[in-house]
């Protein structure tokens, strides 16, 4: 019998796009993107209370109060390697914005994780037969 260990790794790539909920804020239409603008904007929200309470150390983190809080849980305060990429533009017309992401970023990059490695071994074994 020969055993051979077979170890796995496992990844999450999470791409989320938020960008578009201040323009819909400029027309007092309530059309679908003016609704999907507020909803988020809602999730924003709620990301920003889990942010806040990642960086202050609380011990409850409100991830239940949005679908996107809950599919970023593992990548906020979990045990993964996290990127934001934070969009901005040099143009003056967009200043707030750009203001508004940066301290996004800012904050965010204040959240402290421990990333641990979970390996799972599978044990393989190979039978040999021999014939006579």
């Amino acid at each position: 019998m020969d055993g051979v260990d077979i170890v796995t790794r496992v990844g999450k790539l999470s791409l989320i796009d938020l960008a578009g909920s201040e323009r819909a804020l400029a027309t007092d239409q309530r059309t679908q993107r003016s609704i999907e603008g507020a909803n988020i904007n809602r999730s924003l929200l709620a990301l920003s209370n889990c942010i806040n309470a990642l960086v202050e150390g609380k011990k409850h983190i409100p991830y239940r109060n949005s679908k996107l809080t809950q599919l970023l849980k593992d990548s906020l305060g979990g045990s993964c390697h996290t990127v934001m990429i934070a969009n901005i533009s040099p143009s003056n017309l967009t200043f707030g914005e750009t203001q508004n992401t940066l301290h996004w970023a800012d904050r965010a990059k204040e959240i402290k994780t421990k990333v641990l490695y979970c390996h799972f071994v599978i044990k393989h074994f190979t039978f040999y037969s021999v014939e006579p």
